[in-house]
């Protein structure tokens, strides 16, 4: 028996984790139409491109080696971005997770920085160490992408090294281009204290003043 990845809806204060579906096409197609500046170096589909997205996560879902999410604010109840759990990796036993990357992550520009990034990664790091047992949750991107390689250190990965011509680029102009990737990792012993400074930005995020509007 080989592991399958399955995705559980993660429900979290300020963002809940659905599998991804077909019914959350119209509300990304919206998220995607906003400022995308900061998808240099992130491949993530233009308004017209969603539902075919979704259908080329669903064809990696049905393989068993990707379980897409849609990120859902709690707050609007609409789709703001996705996350997947990605490459599952059995190497004691074939019915038990060693390992999992977290990726194919990116959110509309009015989620960024209010805390959904953050609360996504606890969820999906929590279900990853504390119910599947993995010994080891991967992250990587882009080595020139700065701003993702801050926010994954951000979350508490620790840096391994930069994997040169490692996969395809998704960088505008650089179609059929290898880039080098940027390779982050926690482990089982290093979740108790990653699971603190994610709990704790999020309460940060979650408070009152957080929460208010800005004039």
């Amino acid at each position: 028996m080989t592991f399958t990845l399955k995705a559980p809806v993660l429900e979290g204060t300020l963002v809940r984790l659905e599998p991804l579906g077909h019914r959350h096409a119209a509300d990304l197609a919206v998220a995607v139409g906003e400022d995308r500046g900061s998808y240099a170096y992130t491949w993530v589909p233009e308004t017209e491109e969603v539902g075919a997205y979704i259908d080329a996560q669903l064809a990696r879902a049905a393989t068993g080696r990707l379980a897409p999410y849609a990120q859902v604010s709690t707050a609007t109840g609409r789709a703001v971005g996705t996350t997947s759990y990605w490459e599952p990796r059995s190497w004691l036993t074939d019915d038990a997770l060693d390992a999992v990357e977290v990726g194919f992550t990116w959110l509309a520009r009015s989620a960024q920085g209010t805390g959904v990034n953050a609360e996504a990664k606890l969820l999906l790091f929590r279900h990853a160490f504390e119910v599947w047992g993995v010994s080891r949750v991967d992250l990587k991107t882009d080595a020139r992408n700065r701003r993702s390689r801050a926010a994954i250190e951000k979350a508490g990965a620790r840096f391994e090294g930069v994997l040169r011509n490692w996969s395809r680029s998704s960088a505008p102009g650089e179609e059929g281009r290898l880039r080098d990737s940027a390779i982050y990792s926690i482990t089982s012993a290093e979740w108790p204290m990653c699971r603190e400074r994610l709990e704790a930005r999020v309460r940060s995020a979650s408070a009152p003043s957080a929460l208010t509007p800005r004039p």
